[in-house]
This record gives C-alpha cells, structure tokens and sequence, in this order.
C-alpha cells in the first residue's frame, strides 16, 4: 500500500519525494489514520492526499501544488444529488418544502463539522494552524470542506454508488434514526418567515457583547422586530448566538400569541 501511495504522491511535487522524509511520513500517516477513522478503502491514493490537504498547508510547504477546493466543490455537488435522491426515494408522502429544510439541514456546514469530528478528521486533515486564528468557525468550516472533499475524492476513485454507501452511512442514517434532521434548525429563517407572515419588520440583530480571548470568545446578540427586544442569545460565533436569540423570539412569540404560530 505505502508503495502505491509514494508512486502517487510523486505528481503532488516540484522537486524528488526523499527531499522532505518528514512529509512524506506526515501524508502516509494521514492517509492510513483516514482509511482507519473512516473504514474505506483507498485505490487511488493522489485523490485523497487532495481531499486532506487545507490550502492554508500550501503556505508550509510550497512544493506541495493542489489544496482540496476543487474536490470539495465536487463532493458538495454529489453530497448534494445523493441526499436529495434519497429523501425523495424515502420519503414519498412529503411535498417541496420538507425536502429541501431536511436537505438543508442535513448537508449545512455545522451538520458535516460534527460529523468529521466524529470520525477525527480534525487530526488527520492537513492545514495550518495559523489560518484558523483560534477559531471556533475556522475549524468547523475547515472540517465541513474537507469532509465534502473526501467525498469527492471516493466518487473519483470508486464511482457514483461507493459515494452514496459512504454519505447514506456515514452522514444520513446516523440522523435519521433519531429524527433530528427532520428538525428545521433554522431559527433566523423560522423568524424571518415569522415575521413577514405577519406584516412585522424583519429581525434585526445587534452585538451587544463579545467576551473572551480569540480561541475561546462568547457573543451575546439582541433580536429586535417592530421596535421590540424580542430575544437574546449567546455563542461562540456571531451566527450561533444569533440562532440562539432567534429560537428565544420564537418561543416569546408563540407564548404570547402574536400572529400566527411560529413553527
């Protein structure tokens, strides 16, 4: 196996693999703690050393020449395709508007960076550190990417129904059996809907705190419509303290009736 992988690997460099022994151990142990963490097999190793390598890696070692962006744009298409196939195959009593909040749910970037940290990815993808600032939403996005990427990289290497055992196994059963991605998580665009349903102004959010150092930072955040504090929120981004403030206006609005009931 380690023999195919250093023929491979041989197209990813400007100069002669045994120039950077270290990095060539760091690929090799990359690539076998994936196959390990993810239970696949890997036939074409090139598809997959892309798949792992974090542009912000390019910046450490600069005889390495593709980052994983291209793949990531195919693994998102087919992540994609596949989820969409399989919602509609499964589901056939449900109309639009289901399929798409439970596709949206299930391939959002916070859905896949739980699942990559699941299986380890965090230590097996290669990136630099110093791209990510100590940021919560830097490594999830990082993790997201690099989980489409493998995607990709398996579609590549195995073709369209490896790709589809992969996400059915790895991404969608596990939720399924629980129902959760049948939840819309969604609380900005619940509020968003909420509101024009019921002639009010559109949610306007406000920072009201940002605490802590870079790695570990909490936002608090406001929701405002008509004029009105409708909820607070914290988290360690601006975005989940704002879904956080948006799912307490919800509850605030259905308890006191206003309007229609918010789902």
């Amino acid at each position: 196996m380690f023999r195919r992988i250093f023929i491979w690997l041989s197209s990813f460099y400007k100069r002669k693999l045994s120039s950077d022994k270290s990095l060539n151990t760091l690929l090799n142990r990359s690539l076998s703690d994936l196959q390990r963490s993810l239970n696949i097999s890997i036939i074409n190793p090139h598809y997959y050393i892309k798949a792992l390598t974090h542009s912000s890696f390019l910046d450490l070692h600069p005889e390495l020449v593709h980052s994983n962006e291209r793949l990531e744009y195919l693994g998102d298409s087919v992540l994609s395709m596949v989820v969409g196939q399989y919602l509609f195959e499964n589901y056939p009593g449900e109309e639009e508007g289901f399929l798409t909040k439970s596709r949206s749910s299930l391939v959002n970037r916070e859905r896949l960076a739980q699942a990559a940290e699941k299986y380890d990815l965090q230590n097996i993808i290669l990136y630099n550190q110093k791209y990510l600032k100590d940021s919560l939403e830097g490594v999830q996005t990082v993790l997201a990417d690099s989980l489409e990427a493998i995607i990709g990289a398996i579609y590549l290497d195995k073709g369209l129904a490896s790709a589809e055992k992969f996400i059915i196994s790895k991404l969608i059963n596990p939720l399924e059996g629980k129902d959760s991605f049948l939840l819309d998580t969604n609380y900005k665009g619940q509020l968003l809907e909420f509101s024009h349903s019921n002639k009010m102004t559109p949610p306007r959010y406000n920072v009201l705190k940002e605490e802590g150092p870079p790695h570990n930072k909490e936002f608090t955040v406001e929701v405002i419509i008509d004029q009105q504090l409708m909820g607070l929120g914290s988290g360690k981004n601006k975005k989940s303290a704002e879904q956080e403030a948006s799912r307490n206006a919800l509850k605030k609005l259905n308890s006191t009736g206003s309007g229609k009931t918010a789902n």
